[in-house]
């Protein structure tokens, strides 16, 4: 049998492991559901406020936005959060020792991500489809939206957590990412739509696939009336599927070229140095 079709088959095992092991831990589950429970709760404290020039709730307007800022942090942020972790305690370098182990490694750190943020994406919408109303969620075409929006929006974000994570030398690097993203997540129109900010912060959301996974988000939950909130007054979901497939395109060419580089310069010296840094301080 093919040797990396093994390691593969090896990763997608170590995915279904870690994925039971999060879902079955409270602490896990805590960190997934966190951001998506905060802004629910937010949002729905602002239910009666509307959208402005519509009579639409604003809570509701914002759920679309709220899940899809789940999926970013739980792809992005926590796969390069992961591997900047497994390379200071060696376990990258275990991976790197073993025939085709960077194979498996990788590909279960990355299916192993994504499941992960598709229950948690899961887990909140139910709460939220009874929490707040006007949400379209019982046509099909709304649930293939659903699933092709998210689809791509997984593998537009992930190979960005896996450069992250490969250009990061310790954890504390990548927390500095989570405050642009945060800065960028509030001009996405996760919280409010865009179309009222000023023009030239609509074209540095629209640069980002943040922006387009909320809009297809929205396309896919919200009523065909509330595109008349949205820049250019619809929901441009073939915009949507060009910028997140440009965005997903680029990454999956750029981070095998990083992770090839981070890859060779692991080593034992490494790995003690970062150790020593960690017991540093500690102290």
């Amino acid at each position: 049998m093919n040797p990396n079709a093994v390691a593969a088959r090896a990763g997608l095992q170590r995915a279904r492991i870690e994925l039971r092991q999060s879902l079955g831990s409270a602490q896990d589950l805590w960190s997934l559901l966190f951001f998506p429970i905060i802004g629910l709760i937010v949002m729905f404290m602002l239910r009666g406020n509307t959208v402005p020039g519509t009579g639409f709730s604003l809570g509701s307007q914002s759920v679309p936005g709220i899940l899809g800022m789940t999926v970013v942090f739980n792809t992005m942020l926590a796969l390069a959060l992961s591997l900047t972790m497994d390379r200071e305690d060696g376990t990258l370098l275990r991976a790197k020792a073993t025939p085709n182990g960077m194979v498996g490694y990788l590909t279960g750190k990355v299916l192993g991500r994504a499941a992960a943020a598709v229950a948690g994406l899961l887990i909140a919408l139910v709460p939220a489809a009874f929490l707040f109303e006007g949400l379209a969620l019982g046509g099909v075409s709304s649930w293939l939206t659903l699933v092709w929006v998210v689809a791509l929006g997984l593998v537009a974000l992930l190979p960005i957590g896996a450069i992250v994570g490969s250009l990061s030398d310790n954890a504390q690097g990548v927390g500095f990412v989570s405050l642009p993203l945060m800065m960028l997540m509030g001009v996405s129109g996760v919280f409010y739509p865009i179309g009222t900010f000023p023009e030239w912060l609509q074209w540095i959301a629209q640069v980002f696939p943040v922006y387009w996974l909320g809009l297809g988000l929205r396309s896919a939950m919200l009523p065909e009336a509330l595109a008349a909130a949205e820049v250019g007054g619809s929901w441009r979901q073939l915009e949507t599927a060009g910028v997140l497939g440009l965005w997903a395109v680029a990454g999956c060419a750029l981070a095998p070229v990083v992770l090839r580089r981070m890859a060779r310069r692991e080593s034992g010296s490494a790995v003690a140095a970062r150790r020593q840094r960690m017991m540093r301080r500690g102290m």
